[in-house]
């Protein structure tokens, strides 16, 4: 009894479709689990960059300076960096046209940032969807094991004159490894996607500011210098 109620034994002896039912949430759960540690790199690795490309911004360097940084490190760039350049490649653009209208570089250049934002989170998002999903269907699809497996035994043992538990556990208990199959792989796939969405939201946010205040900055850089006022001259009639 014990022999046949072994784990190995369960699943050996399953029917074709619940042995093809864990099959499949067997593939599920380790693509969730290669997805997971893959976006906690990638999210680490994001806010990392971000910090150290925040620093460097606010650190007095000259807009000139960081440009020409991030132009060397495009290819390793962070979300942050990426949308500096983005922005700066697109004033860059616009001067070298004898563009002198600041509203319209600011427009353009703000244009232009939103887009390698949306960029940059499009890659952050990705895979978030396929763990929702997981989540989502995996108890489903066991369940669905489960059912097949329990009609499987009762079709099997409904000509039988007498059943007994001995007779139809371990039926029944492969029946009931596909749900367990089915939890094992939507518990981890949601937890982390409500974790790494979370993070998505707070590095999103973090890139929206980022927009606003560099906007800002290029807008003090691009508005011309105010003329010298003339010094003020009081009319005898108000002596």
């Amino acid at each position: 009894m014990s022999d046949s109620l072994s784990l190995f034994s369960l699943v050996w002896h399953a029917s074709v479709v619940v042995q093809l039912v864990m099959l499949v949430l067997l593939a599920a759960s380790i693509a969730c689990w290669a997805l997971i540690f893959n976006k906690y790199q990638q999210l680490r690795r994001a806010r990392a960059q971000s910090r150290t490309f925040e620093d460097d911004f606010w650190s007095g360097n000259s807009l000139a300076d960081l440009h020409l940084a991030a132009k060397q490190n495009a290819k390793q760039a962070g979300a942050m960096e990426q949308i500096f350049l983005a922005g700066m490649q697109e004033v860059q653009k616009l001067r070298e046209r004898r563009v002198m209208d600041t509203a319209l570089i600011l427009d353009s250049a703000g244009r232009a940032m939103r887009v390698a934002l949306q960029r940059e989170l499009d890659a952050l998002e990705d895979g978030l969807p396929f763990l929702a999903s997981v989540g989502s269907i995996s108890p489903y699809v066991g369940l669905f094991g489960t059912v097949w497996g329990i009609m499987s035994t009762f079709t099997k043992f409904g000509g039988a004159s007498q059943m007994t538990l001995a007779t139809v556990a371990p039926s029944i208990a492969e029946a009931l490894v596909a749900t367990a199959m089915g939890l094992l792989a939507a518990i981890p796939a949601v937890l982390a996607y409500n974790r790494y969405a979370r993070d998505t939201d707070r590095i999103a946010a973090q890139l929206e500011a980022f927009i606003d205040e560099f906007s800002n900055i290029l807008q003090r850089q691009l508005l011309p210098a105010p003329a010298a006022m003339p010094a003020a001259t009081i009319s005898p009639a108000a002596r």
